[in-house]
């Protein structure tokens, strides 16, 4: 598995075979083999793009959900993290060490759709112990991408 291969698909999912190859000097029908056998493991799951979404008409409210939960007999924390990521509005779920056993991030339109959400899907499952609902006020870096940030001229003046 070429670890190089994965980090600069990582940083831009966006290139191409042939820039890959050329940047790691590798030949591309060898670094198209290692992509393609990296897809078929599972390794490169898929392929993402990052968007602002401060940015567009469009609304939306993300919020992080720590969850505390008591894990059923013989069916451990996977099946109680199954149901909670097959809700469409769950982009992420995370099992955890710490104080609760899960954060699960999600999108909404509204608040109110988020906590409506919590309260009438999460909240109810019989494993759920309790909740605590935080909502991202700002992005300032997700996925290593860094969000707006106003650029500084740092160039020294000339005066003739």
């Amino acid at each position: 598995m070429n670890t190089e291969i994965l980090k600069l698909l990582e940083t831009d999912s966006k290139l191409s075979v042939k820039d890959i190859a050329d940047m790691l000097g590798l030949d591309e029908a060898a670094v198209a083999a290692d992509i393609k056998a990296m897809e078929d493991k599972k390794v490169i799951c898929g392929y993402h793009t990052m968007i602002d979404w401060d940015k567009v008409a469009e609304e939306k409210v993300t919020a992080l959900i720590e969850i505390k939960v008591t894990p059923q007999r013989g069916q451990g924390f996977d099946k109680i993290a199954e149901r909670i990521y097959n809700f469409e509005e769950v982009s992420a779920v995370y099992l955890m060490a710490g104080a609760f056993d899960f954060t699960v991030i999600l999108q909404g339109k509204t608040l109110k759709e988020v906590s409506m959400f919590v309260s009438n899907k999460l909240a109810v499952m019989e494993t759920v112990v309790s909740t605590s609902t935080n909502f991202v006020l700002k992005k300032y870096k997700d996925h290593g991408i860094i969000f707006d940030v106003e650029k500084k001229d740092e160039r020294l003046a000339i005066i003739p």
